[in-house]
């Protein structure tokens, strides 16, 4: 072990040591099970006697901190003990600013329920990972894309072209190469363009009830939120706040309720953004899952004059772990998203970014995709067929994406969250509307509203889903009831 001990400060030498080694056991640089050097070999590096470190190492035996093992050696204790304040350094100097203090940490994925109707989760299991690996192993040889030099922080150029194709064949959005960034997903594409086109204080408007993980980078990156509300048209474009600079929307699928922005309302906001000197981001982010009726045109093709941002993602198509999107930009903000993306993190990983380039060029990509909207069509219908079996259920319509909305009859305030209590006892792990409801700071309102279930189809397995199902309609009875 290359141990780094300061023994600097004030008393004998063996004191100083034995506070170090201390210090590293409580804050963990030192693990239970971590075998220490030698005394010898300490003392060597630390040029001290070695009877300065056998007497540190034998008070930190002593005091249950170190055990020694005859023929082994020195090793950190399974079980150190408390003994009072200590641990990592601590220090009140130095504090976020404001927008930070209060912001969520991001939940990460445990073990998921036995019955998993989660929200906007993809199966993994239909991914073909065998032919990522080939594809992945071949752009990792010798000399291929120049290792050692660093790329484009717009994206490797294979891929922007593979990009600009691919969005032109399904969904008709005309843009060069050239207009195309990669990303690292979703959420990295709108911290591009905040940072671009955005001052501290500048008021964006967002859909509610939407996605709370963009309105909650907005409001940490210290801008003022909208939340602007959507009916069965999408975005109320009438309700939108005059000093909005930006606006944040999902027309072709509003997230959470599925509702299809309509072509009147599309005009409508591009013609606002026009008059208002506002930008709008279109996140299209899973309009490749459609299951009836032909998408409406995107809002950047109805647009004349720069001012709309087509936000992609391969999350839903591939795997959220592979972190790869786009964002197709108005000549006017290339440069200046470039320059961002190259301060930010310099470029995604090129071996990744050119597997995927030859994953969409070779037609492997629109496989993939057709092969699994099969699968999710499959478990939709399912869905939709035991939720429109419960008494007084409203199924909302929605016609594309992994998840759809059920309005509880006779709902009241909370109903939503108690179904999912409910549910996620007996194994069923469904989300309430509530939790896509925004406050004026971007996080997720404390308020309970309308008594809607969100149910996604992405995650859950076809052997279990009948029987998850079952569950989930006796919990909905149940709450019909009681209602």
């Amino acid at each position: 072990m290359d141990l780094h001990l300061s023994l600097a400060g004030d008393g004998e030498l063996t004191t100083r040591l034995y506070r170090e080694l201390r210090q590293a056991v409580r804050d963990g640089r030192l693990r239970p099970g971590d075998r220490l050097p030698p005394t010898r070999d300490l003392a060597a590096r630390l040029e001290v006697s070695r009877g300065t470190v056998a007497t540190a190492y034998e008070r930190l035996v002593a005091e249950g901190f170190l055990a020694a093992r005859v023929g082994a050696g020195t090793f950190v204790a399974p079980d150190v003990p408390e003994v009072g304040a200590g641990g990592r350094r601590r220090t009140g100097a130095v504090r976020p600013r404001r927008g930070w203090t209060a912001t969520p940490t991001p939940v990460l994925a445990g073990d998921p329920a036995p019955y998993d109707f989660s929200v906007g989760v993809p199966d993994p299991g239909l991914f073909p990972f065998e032919t990522w690996r080939r594809l992945v192993a071949a752009e990792l040889r010798a000399g291929a894309n120049s290792p050692g030099r660093y790329a484009d922080p717009a994206g490797l150029l294979g891929l922007r072209q593979a990009v600009s194709r691919h969005v032109g064949v399904s969904r008709s959005v005309r843009c060069d190469p050239d207009d195309v960034i990669v990303t690292n997903g979703t959420q990295h594409a709108l911290d591009l363009v905040v940072r671009v086109v955005l001052e501290p204080g500048d008021v964006v408007a967002v859909e509610d009830p939407g996605y709370p993980p963009a309105a909650t980078l907005f409001a940490a990156s210290g801008m003022r939120v909208a939340p602007v509300p959507v009916d069965e048209e999408g975005l109320v474009v009438d309700a939108l706040p005059a000093r909005a600079r930006l606006v944040y929307v999902t027309p072709s699928h509003q997230f959470p309720t599925g509702a299809a922005m309509s072509l009147r309302r599309r005009v409508a906001l591009v013609e606002w953004a026009q008059e208002h000197d506002a930008l709008v981001v279109e996140d299209d982010y899973d309009s490749e899952f459609r299951f009836s009726s032909r998408p409406l045109e995107p809002l950047v093709n109805l647009d004349p004059s720069g001012r709309v941002c087509y936000v992609g993602s391969f999350s839903k198509t591939t795997l959220p772990a592979l972190r790869l999107g786009f964002v197709v930009v108005p000549p006017s903000l290339r440069v200046a998203l470039q320059a961002a993306r190259q301060l930010s993190d310099g470029f995604s990983p090129v071996p990744t970014q050119a597997a995927l380039a030859r994953f969409i060029d070779d037609g492997m990509l629109a496989r993939h995709v057709r092969k699994a909207a099969g699968v999710y069509a499959t478990r939709r219908s399912a869905v939709l067929a035991a939720l429109e079996a419960v008494p007084d259920l409203d199924v909302v319509p929605s016609s594309a994406g992994l998840h759809v909305c059920a309005r509880l009859p006779a709902a009241r305030p909370g109903d939503g969250r108690r179904v999912v209590a409910a549910a996620r006892h007996l194994g069923v792990a469904v989300e309430s509307l509530d939790g896509y409801y925004l406050d004026v700071q971007g996080s997720t309102s404390a308020v309970a509203k309308e008594g809607v279930v969100v149910v996604g189809y992405g995650a859950v397995a076809d052997d279990r889903l009948a029987e998850g199902l079952r569950r989930l309609v006796r919990v909905l009875r149940r709450e019909a009831i009681v209602s």
